[in-house]
């Protein structure tokens, strides 16, 4: 009798590991379909969205000439913004009693303004990189699609110069990008540190974070000017 109970017991929690794992592979699933058609959703929308713009002749690189300009002028956007942080950042040192607290506040705020501005730029870059993976791939198939030996070199060459010339210009784009929220964070916390002790002696104990981050500020607006300076060569070169 107690064998059989035995045997009925382990054939139960086999049955339960069966319908565990089933359900474990069932969840994986439905979630891999979910990405799945998501991701072919989205792709769908943007060949529809690409098929109106060739219709009245804006082409892909077109629309990369487009979104390169918007990240460029969304980075010089974010640059005032941390330009305007970094004066009030200097502005800081030497204040005292009610003047300190006017100036925290413009510093909030301007820590505000930069934050909103780098996520834009994370946006605007993200643009840039859909579009033009979309567009290399398009380029790319239609090279080999040419049978005239000549007229596909020709299409090949500008292929690559194109794409070497953007993954430049998105180096030094994607470079000054990833500074920005190291900044951020740093900001942030200056921000805090300050934010209950407005007072001439606080603000002289962090005298030397303070220095820290508009040195990295300072080094963030040349790396801007790098990435922008970038862009409009890109755009300036890109094919007519």
């Amino acid at each position: 009798m107690n064998e059989f109970l035995r045997i009925g017991a382990a054939r139960g929690r086999l049955t339960w590991n069966c319908m565990d794992a089933s359900m474990a592979f069932m969840k994986r699933l439905i979630i891999g379909g979910f990405f799945l058609v998501s991701f072919l959703s989205i792709s769908g929308c943007r060949n529809v969205m690409y098929s109106a713009y060739e219709k009245v002749g804006v082409y892909k690189r077109d629309l990369l000439k487009k979104r390169v300009v918007a990240a460029r002028d969304e980075e010089k956007n974010a640059q005032e913004g941390f330009k305007d942080t970094l004066t009030r950042l200097k502005e800081m040192t030497g204040f005292e009693g009610g003047e300190i607290e006017r100036h925290y506040r413009q510093l909030q705020s301007d820590y505000d303004n930069a934050a909103a501005r780098a996520t834009a730029v994370h946006k605007r870059i993200q643009d840039v990189e859909t579009v033009a993976g979309d567009m290399f791939a398009e380029w790319d198939k239609e090279n080999r699609q040419i049978e005239t030996e000549e007229l596909r070199q020709v299409s090949r060459q500008q292929l690559n110069d194109t794409r070497q010339r953007y993954e430049a210009m998105l180096s030094a784009l994607k470079k000054s990008e990833r500074s920005m929220d190291p900044i951020l964070h740093k900001l942030h916390d200056y921000v805090l540190a300050i934010k209950h002790s407005l007072n001439a002696q606080a603000i002289a104990a962090l005298g030397g974070e303070s220095a820290k981050i508009q040195a990295d500020v300072a080094r963030l607006i040349n790396d801007m000017n790098v990435s922008i300076a970038g862009a409009d060569e890109f755009i300036r070169k890109m094919p007519k």
